[in-house]
């Protein structure tokens, strides 16, 4: 199976594009994104240029997008579950015990 440099789908800060970076070299998406802003720095913001072209020519990676409960999702946003509401205790407010 031939390797593509693709937008990480798992990884994402901005566009995945670093991430994506990170996960065809196979190295770590901190150490990536940490380069990145020195030669930011270093460069006076060529990178930023460079990052704006990736994100815009990088093909995205294929598949769903995980969401923050550990679930996946579709792009078309039906497979949320509806949870349910906890009801609030009632409590006395004439009982100043704790005071």
């Amino acid at each position: 199976m031939q390797k593509r440099l693709t937008k990480s789908r798992s990884n994402v800060v901005l566009t995945g594009t670093l991430a994506g970076i990170a996960e065809y070299f196979g190295i770590d998406p901190t150490i990536v994104r940490v380069i990145y802003v020195f030669l930011s720095f270093g460069l006076l913001g060529s990178p930023v240029l460079l990052y704006i072209l990736m994100a815009l020519l990088m093909p995205s990676g294929t598949g769903t997008r995980p969401t923050d409960y550990g679930r996946t999702q579709s792009y078309k946003g039906h497979n949320y579950k509806k949870r349910e509401t906890k009801k609030a205790e009632k409590i006395d407010e004439d009982d100043w015990s704790d005071f």
